[in-house]
Protein backbone atom coordinates (compact mmCIF):
# COMPACT_ATOMS: atom_id res chain seq x y z
CA UNK A 1 0.00 0.00 0.00
CA UNK A 2 1.49 3.35 -1.15
CA UNK A 3 1.45 5.93 1.15
CA UNK A 4 1.58 10.44 0.35
CA UNK A 5 1.26 12.88 2.34
CA UNK A 6 2.35 17.03 1.21
CA UNK A 7 5.11 17.54 3.87
CA UNK A 8 5.55 21.44 2.19
CA UNK A 9 4.00 23.33 5.16
CA UNK A 10 6.21 21.21 7.72
CA UNK A 11 9.79 21.98 5.80
CA UNK A 12 11.88 24.88 4.67
CA UNK A 13 11.50 25.03 1.15
CA UNK A 14 14.68 23.84 0.04
CA UNK A 15 14.22 20.17 1.53
CA UNK A 16 10.40 19.59 -0.09
CA UNK A 17 11.54 17.80 -2.57
CA UNK A 18 13.83 15.35 -0.51
CA UNK A 19 13.39 12.29 0.11
CA UNK A 20 11.81 10.95 3.83
CA UNK A 21 15.41 9.07 4.25
CA UNK A 22 17.14 12.58 3.27
CA UNK A 23 14.75 14.19 5.24
CA UNK A 24 15.50 12.47 8.43
CA UNK A 25 19.22 12.79 7.66
CA UNK A 26 18.70 16.74 6.92
CA UNK A 27 19.54 19.18 9.45
CA UNK A 28 16.84 20.38 11.82
CA UNK A 29 16.76 24.00 9.95
CA UNK A 30 14.90 22.09 7.10
CA UNK A 31 12.16 22.07 9.98
CA UNK A 32 9.59 25.09 8.94
CA UNK A 33 10.33 27.45 11.73
CA UNK A 34 13.27 25.70 12.85
CA UNK A 35 16.31 28.91 12.42
CA UNK A 36 19.72 28.67 12.83
CA UNK A 37 19.96 29.89 15.90
CA UNK A 38 17.17 27.13 17.35
CA UNK A 39 19.73 24.72 15.61
CA UNK A 40 22.57 25.86 17.56
CA UNK A 41 20.50 25.62 21.25
CA UNK A 42 19.18 21.88 20.03
CA UNK A 43 22.94 20.90 19.65
CA UNK A 44 24.13 22.51 22.71
CA UNK A 45 21.42 21.09 24.95
CA UNK A 46 20.85 18.07 23.75
CA UNK A 47 23.28 17.21 20.86
CA UNK A 48 20.61 16.91 18.01
CA UNK A 49 21.62 17.96 14.78
CA UNK A 50 19.61 16.34 12.55
CA UNK A 51 15.39 16.11 11.82
CA UNK A 52 16.40 12.21 12.92
CA UNK A 53 18.17 13.17 15.86
CA UNK A 54 15.29 15.13 17.00
CA UNK A 55 12.51 12.43 16.55
CA UNK A 56 14.49 9.97 18.22
CA UNK A 57 15.33 12.64 21.35
CA UNK A 58 13.90 10.77 24.47
CA UNK A 59 12.84 13.76 26.26
CA UNK A 60 10.84 15.04 22.92
CA UNK A 61 9.34 11.45 22.30
CA UNK A 62 8.33 11.57 26.11
CA UNK A 63 6.68 15.04 25.82
CA UNK A 64 4.88 13.58 23.25
CA UNK A 65 3.92 10.42 24.41
CA UNK A 66 2.95 12.75 27.21
CA UNK A 67 0.22 15.21 25.08
CA UNK A 68 -1.02 12.17 22.88
CA UNK A 69 -2.39 10.55 26.39
CA UNK A 70 -3.59 13.63 27.97
CA UNK A 71 -5.35 14.33 24.00
CA UNK A 72 -6.87 11.01 23.93
CA UNK A 73 -8.60 11.55 27.16
CA UNK A 74 -10.39 14.59 26.10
Amino acid sequence: MAVSADLAKLLDRKYEDMSLDELIKAPVEALAGVSEGDAKLLKEAFNIKTVGDMGRNKFFRAATALVDLTDSRK
